[in-house]
């Protein structure tokens, strides 16, 4: 059957009420018992990994035109995000907000992953998929695990913006030249790279470790919250060399996108998403 979008407003009410639906579920979702076996960690190389970014390219080749479209929210987003930390003289917020596009990443890509999925089972895949994935029956299970991403996001924030109270204190500079000069030019500008970083990393391998599969598995597999997140970890724990390598993608490909104004991010991300999915098939027994 040929499938239409209907006006914007229908699509709202129906959607939101799929939401709704889905939401008050969220309860069964997150601790019910799993109609189908404990899924299965297994290794995965390196080679592994360059197999499923070759997939992700293809992919991101086959439905380019769709998810570029969707993925120019991304850099809107975080222009917008950066411009409000600016305005509401935040500028140590900066570059938090925006390095937690590696912790927020997962959340985004979900619609990726539903697009490589179908591609992968030789279904027909468009744009809509993003949209379809709002309707289905486990979405309450993403809903969960994206609110957990989400607050996390929000405390790695509050954090760094503690750190740089602790090191170069509350009364930061306005703009970003005099910030620069005072983050690089003082002994406790660079305490704050290097506190900040460290922290920084130990909340992006926390979220690589618990979403390296987590999404991919809720989409594919009839799972909870808890086995997709304990299985992700396991993955983490029973592959921590190509985990390893894989986050060092992840973090250097969204550092490369975001450099030329963040516009890189409408390749990146998609890139990085539909190679997570293979990631997951070569994972996930």
């Amino acid at each position: 059957m040929t499938k239409t979008i209907g006006n914007p407003l229908s699509w709202l009410v129906g959607g939101t009420g799929a939401v709704l639906d889905h939401a008050a579920s969220v309860g069964d979702t997150f601790g019910k018992a799993e109609a189908e076996a404990m899924p299965v960690p297994r290794r995965i190389t390196v080679d592994d990994l360059r197999l499923a970014l070759r997939k992700g390219a293809e992919d991101l080749g086959a439905f380019r035109s769709d998810v570029v479209f969707v993925c120019l929210l991304y850099p809107i987003i975080g222009a917008v995000l950066a411009a409000f930390a600016l305005r509401g003289d935040a500028v140590q917020l900066i570059f938090p907000v925006l390095s937690g596009f590696a912790l927020v990443g997962p959340v985004a890509a979900v619609g990726l992953y539903e697009m490589s999925r179908r591609r992968e089972r030789g279904e027909p895949v468009n744009w809509l998929a993003y949209l379809d994935v709002l309707q289905s029956p486990k979405f309450g299970g993403v809903v969960l695990l994206a609110l957990l991403h989400a607050l996390i996001f929000v405390i790695w924030v509050m954090v760094a913006d503690l750190i740089a109270t602790l090191t170069i204190g509350a009364d930061t500079p306005r703009g970003l030249m005099a910030f620069a000069q005072l983050v690089l030019g003082t002994g406790a500008g660079w305490a704050m790279i290097v506190i900040g970083c460290a922290v920084g990393f130990l909340f992006a391998a926390l979220v690589l470790a618990m979403s390296i599969v987590s999404f991919p598995l809720l989409l594919d597999r009839n799972v909870g919250v808890v086995v997709a997140v304990v299985t992700s970890v396991k993955v983490a724990l029973l592959n921590p060399g190509p985990v390893a390598v894989w986050g060092m993608i992840v973090a250097g490909s969204l550092a490369l996108g975001a450099i030329p104004a963040l516009l890189g991010l409408v390749i990146v991300l998609p890139l990085l998403g539909h190679a997570t999915w293979y990631v997951y098939r070569a994972a996930v027994a």
